[in-house]
């Protein structure tokens, strides 16, 4: 296996991965990889006194802030 083909993208097949991204475990490239970020429907909130919680709806994040004017 030569060098080069050892950093290939995963998702497109066409663009190389950094070495320092493969490192860090990173299989795809950085357009492919923004992408795939881009369809996350998800994000994850730490709360206070407790663990990190997966959200799903930007309102329920909005409501976790007591202090919160409105």
């Amino acid at each position: 296996m030569s060098e080069d083909s050892r950093y290939l993208c995963t998702s497109c097949y066409g663009g190389t991965v950094p070495l320092e991204r493969w490192k860090l475990g990173y299989s795809t490239c950085l357009p492919c990889g923004q992408t795939k970020a881009m369809q996350r429907k998800f994000t994850v909130a730490p709360i206070n006194k407790s663990n990190y919680m997966m959200f799903t709806d930007v309102e329920d994040l909005k409501h976790l802030n007591p202090k919160r004017t409105t």
